[in-house]
């Protein structure tokens, strides 16, 4: 028996010695069927993956032998293309800066739900107005200042005055794993350029059909910044479908409805249309929810009630 455990104990011993050490890191860049690391050490290096293998920037992994494992996630941010595919496009976040400018202008309840979306992932939800320097941007400031002050932190700022950034890095710079999202041509890649000056990424024009932008950052990238904190850019995201949102704890997470959630419907599965003793109609009547807020959490109600009817018919 001794001898056994012996033998045992030798050939582990040889695994060991013929396989080289764990290495942890994280990903900091995906490239499709490669991923960049960043190890512990300091040393930055490409892993191939398989291009489907469901792994994304700000994983936590450990490579052996160029082999990579993924570490659980403390959070993960998902959304839905326009194809109803469900992607998974950032893990460990803490923040979601929401970039959206005058032109162009966000697409209707792009910012909403962007908000949902990071409150039912555990993340904070970041509003950062840029442009500052456009012809009528204080207009377009005020107005969403009027709808969103109070519920989530808003940040003016221009990439090309350099107005508002100290504000912004100030913030980021507490230590928080930064998400940047935002339609192309909101000037994210203008505003890490600004913020990170040596990475000098290429910035885009606005086409001018429709004030569109193009699209200039073609991989998720993970950014350390020089006063603190992490920063993630990302391609441009002209949509931001909801996942695994039901119309019912939808209203728990629409921005404006935090007082009507300190109330109780008369039901448990009030969706806050024409049901009796409901709570948010109320408050709509009573003037504490804005016509304005209310129409736009129907419409996004509306999706939803359809994308699960499709849903059950796939079924």
């Amino acid at each position: 028996m001794k001898i056994k455990k012996k033998n045992i104990a030798e050939g582990t011993k040889k695994d060991t010695s013929s396989s080289s050490p764990d290495q942890k890191g994280v990903i900091v860049a995906h490239h499709g069927i490669a991923v960049d690391i960043l190890f512990e050490s300091g040393e930055r290096r490409m892993v191939k993956i398989k291009r489907r293998a469901g792994h994304v920037v700000g994983d936590n992994v450990v490579v052996q032998n160029n082999r990579l494992t993924r570490l659980p996630r403390r959070t993960e941010l998902r959304r839905r293309d326009s194809r109803g595919s469900v992607r998974i496009v950032g893990a460990n976040l803490d923040v979601l800066c929401v970039v959206v400018a005058q032109l162009p202008s966000p697409t209707p309840g792009y910012i909403d739900q962007a908000i949902v979306t990071a409150r039912e992932s555990d993340l904070m939800p970041v509003l950062v107005i840029n442009k500052g320097d456009l012809e009528k941007s204080e207009e377009f400031v005020a107005s969403l200042t009027a709808i969103y002050a109070g519920i989530v932190d808003i940040f003016a700022v221009s990439a090309v005055t350099g107005e508002g950034l100290d504000a912004l890095e100030s913030f980021m710079g507490q230590g928080f794993r930064s998400f940047f999202v935002g339609i192309t041509g909101v000037g994210k890649s203008s505003l890490l350029n600004t913020i990170c000056p040596a990475l000098d990424l290429r910035v885009g024009e606005l086409f001018e059909a429709g004030n569109r932008g193009c699209n200039t950052t073609t991989v998720s990238t993970l950014h350390t910044l020089k006063g603190g904190g992490e920063l993630v850019d990302t391609p441009g995201f002209n949509e931001f479908g909801l996942v695994d949102i039901s119309a019912q704890d939808l209203a728990g997470y629409f921005p404006g409805f935090e007082q009507a959630m300190e109330s109780t419907c008369r039901f448990r599965d009030c969706r806050h249309r024409t049901e009796p003793g409901c709570a948010v109609s109320k408050l709509v009547l009573e003037g504490g929810i804005s016509e304005e807020r209310y129409t736009t959490y129907l419409e996004i109600l509306d999706q939803l009630e359809a994308g699960e009817g499709r849903f059950k018919t796939r079924r």
